[in-house]
């Protein structure tokens, strides 16, 4: 309220600095000013014929009496033009209470005056990629509120949610978008992830639902399978999990991104883990030959590669939650706990990212 007022305030003075000179009045010389000043001018040329002034003196002073003369003259023509005078006052006056008026409407029509303001330093803080992303969001939830049927606005908004980790609204966006445009692989898919991301990384029974339900669509769909490896390794059944994600890789183009993240899932359940160009018949069988303890210090290794990656880029949340979980599995919970207090530190500055890691520890009863 104080800032209206002061906004008002600023705008009132400005009106008035431009106000005051226009509306003031010039002083109007009378007919008997002009007649003073032409009677100088005649007094002037007898002094100069009688030689009691010089030709030079007669001269100056000729121009000063003829410039009075002519501001006299227009002073007195001044009254003619004084309607129009007015009227462009009035432009003015006009202009100048419409302007801040028709702004001031324009903005409660079209802008967001209700959106809560942030800090400067909390816009400072924020990553310079997402600055705008919490206002643009925003903008989209007061649409979607009044317009809960815009199928286009849930599917904008649910991919952000993941990407902000706001996986309770994400499965709500998602679930609204299977509802107003019907089930595929990719929308199945998409619900079982935010599921899954809500539930902390478990595969819950619903989310494993949609992954089987897009599986119905799209047999060879990526996300699907490897979240249903990772139900079975959350259940338990490691060589299921292991067959899948072996198979997965037997069939992952060479360039697939996600290829890497199959692999150290992989190492969790199986050390013959192939190379990322496939294996030979010949690896497969040396790796085969590994006792129990070789293969053991063969995913160690593996694990410690992750931690010493994520010690020279400590922003790559992803990786951190593998690394805890990978230790959970390996047994060394005070390895597990350690890696997550990296985690903290590493991602101090960014708070969605540790509040994930964070849920994470908390779900595996780790201490901060």
């Amino acid at each position: 309220m104080t800032l209206w007022f002061m906004l008002a305030l600023m705008t009132a003075a400005a009106i008035f600095a431009v106000l005051w000179p226009l509306g003031r009045r010039a002083s109007v010389a009378s007919g008997s000013d002009v007649e003073v000043y032409r009677d100088q001018l005649a007094e002037l040329d007898r002094d100069r014929a009688n030689g009691l002034i010089g030709q030079r003196e007669a001269d100056a002073a000729r121009v000063e009496i003829s410039r009075r003369l002519i501001a006299a003259a227009d002073s007195i023509a001044a009254p003619k033009a004084e309607g129009a005078a007015w009227r462009r006052r009035a432009t003015a006056v006009a202009a100048l209470v419409l302007l801040p008026v028709g702004a001031a409407t324009l903005y409660l029509a079209l802008g967001s005056p209700r959106l809560p303001g942030q800090p400067q330093a909390a816009r400072h803080d924020a990553p310079v990629d997402e600055r705008s992303i919490e206002a643009l969001v925003a903008k989209v939830e007061a649409h979607l509120e009044s317009n809960p049927e815009d199928a286009r606005g849930w599917e904008v908004v649910s991919p952000v949610y993941m990407r902000l980790g706001r996986f309770d609204d994400a499965v709500k966006a998602q679930r609204n978008v299977l509802r107003l445009l019907g089930a595929n692989g990719q929308r199945e898919a998409d619900l079982g992830e935010a599921l899954t991301g809500a539930a902390n990384g478990v595969v819950t029974a619903d989310a494993k639902a949609a992954f089987q339900r897009a599986m119905q669509f799209d047999a060879t769909d990526f996300r699907a399978r490897y979240f249903i490896g990772l139900s079975a390794e959350q259940d338990g059944r490691r060589k299921e999990a292991a067959a899948i994600w072996s198979e997965l890789l037997a069939e992952a183009p060479s360039d697939a991104p996600w290829v890497a993240l199959v692999r150290e899932s992989l190492a969790r359940v199986d050390a013959v883990v192939p190379p990322p160009k496939g294996p030979s018949a010949g690896d497969v069988a040396a790796a085969n030959e590994l006792s129990p303890e070789q293969r053991a210090e063969m995913v160690r290794g593996m694990v410690e590669r992750l931690a010493e990656r994520l010690s020279r880029e400590g922003s790559d949340v992803e990786g951190w939650l593998r690394l805890v979980r990978a230790y959970m599995v390996l047994g060394d919970r005070d390895k597990a706990a350690n890696a997550a207090n990296d985690a903290r530190k590493a991602l101090a500055g960014e708070p969605d990212k540790l509040r994930r890691v964070e849920e994470l520890a908390e779900g595996l009863g780790l201490k901060g």
